[in-house]
């Protein structure tokens, strides 16, 4: 009832940067986020780029003291990264992995061996049921030319779309991750108004950290400030978000960021800052915790504006799917060549002309290797197509259903 004590939940959220071989100090900093998560004694851990399970079994032996209950959510070549540590009983996991997630060529950036996805953990605490959420989208590496908005937009909306649907029993929901995307980014505005949720930096009464909540900063030495360089004070783009159910009221008492180097150490615990909320979870007495839906017009114009975004990345998936397609063809029509050349030269068609056997060879194998590459990309791209299109179906049906909406002007 709404003279019921309030329930104090603390969270924790950080992007470890913990890729095995490549993470500067990455066993190091492992060991300071454990130290600090059993000092600090948070309710719930959500952790992002835990690339190695040698590291969430440390993880989970050093916090079995303070967080007992933990779920590490595997996907993709290497791992989705994503783990969740709780101090109550985690009584349900689900994992959903994001259809496009970048390219398998572009192997300097590696999000597609990643396995991008969405991971759910079903709580109960004293009675509440909490449905928490932890995600890491797409990169976003060049601002100017994000070749991987398409793809983050698209991540963001099967995002919204499975928390809408897996959330309908859950009397709070609790989003937190690397979202790679700035306050006022399509993809953030889209989830948020779609689902409701509320952001802990702009709804706190109380904060503490960087200066405008920036969880990439310049000072932090793992930083490449050169992709900072827009952004003197940095950028945030790491989030808690979170929302209350019927006959709930969820609000942000304190908000925390980490400011750089771990206590008493000269490095900090990631490339990332920590972000560290305190919510107050209060049940009422009737459903005045349920957060006012966003105005249609609003809805309207950010979806109108993500999927605009998609029909872009569309159209130059097409462009690939054809250029590979066209490539795989001109490779096709060399080796038949090549085959005929080859019977004409058995038929004795040729004769008294030596037979160029070691450059034929060396031709046919890389006429093979072209063919191949772009069989294979011709049908990654394909997949791509048809995941845009589904995507924009699904979009242009719910603005169809908004625009219907009585009054929604």
């Amino acid at each position: 009832m709404e003279g019921d004590p309030a329930l104090r939940l603390r969270v924790f959220d950080l992007n470890c940067w913990a890729i095995r071989y490549l993470s500067k100090r990455r066993q190091e900093r492992i060991r300071l986020i454990g130290d600090r998560l059993c000092q600090e004694g948070f309710d719930l851990v959500l952790l992002q780029e835990v690339w190695s399970e040698r590291d969430y079994s440390d993880l989970k032996a050093k916090l079995g003291g303070c967080c007992p209950y933990s779920h590490y959510f595997r996907s993709g070549v290497i791992g989705s990264g994503l783990c969740i540590f709780s101090k109550f009983p985690i009584l349900d996991t689900l994992l959903y992995q994001y259809s496009l997630n970048g390219y398998p060529y572009m192997l300097q950036h590696g999000d597609w061996f990643c396995g991008k996805s969405v991971g759910l953990a079903v709580i109960n605490i004293s009675g509440i049921v909490f449905n928490v959420y932890v995600t890491h989208l797409h990169a976003e590496y060049c601002r100017e030319k994000d070749a991987y908005l398409p793809h983050r937009v698209v991540q963001a909306w099967e995002l919204l779309q499975f928390i809408r649907h897996t959330a309908k029993a859950a009397d709070v929901v609790l989003l937190g991750g690397d979202l790679n995307m700035h306050p006022q980014d399509v993809g953030i505005r889209l989830l948020r108004c779609w689902t409701g949720l509320r952001d802990a930096f702009t709804e706190t009464k109380h904060f503490e950290g960087c200066e405008d909540g920036c969880t990439l900063i310049p000072n932090n030495c793992f930083t490449v400030t050169s992709e900072l360089q827009p952004f003197p004070l940095g950028i945030r783009i790491d989030y808690i978000l979170y929302k209350a159910g019927s006959g709930f009221m969820v609000r942000c008492e304190e908000l925390q960021t980490t400011t750089g180097t771990a206590p008493g150490m000269d490095i900090p615990y990631s490339d990332h800052e920590a972000v560290m909320a305190t919510l107050h979870v209060q049940r009422m007495g009737q459903a005045a915790g349920v957060t006012p839906s966003t105005a249609v017009p609003a809805l309207v114009e950010v979806l109108s504006e993500a999927r605009t975004e998609v029909r872009v990345g569309l159209q130059a998936a097409r462009r690939q799917r054809y250029s590979s397609g066209r490539m795989a063809l001109l490779a096709l029509l060399l080796l038949l060549l090549q085959a005929a050349a080859a019977l004409g030269a058995l038929a004795g068609l040729a004769e008294g002309q030596p037979f160029p056997k070691l450059s034929f060879a060396l031709l046919a194998f890389l006429a093979l290797g072209v063919l191949l590459l772009a069989t294979g990309l011709h049908l990654f791209h394909t997949i791509e197509v048809k995941m845009l299109q589904g995507t924009e179906e699904q979009m242009r049906m719910a603005l169809g259903v908004l625009q219907e909406r009585p009054g929604r002007s």
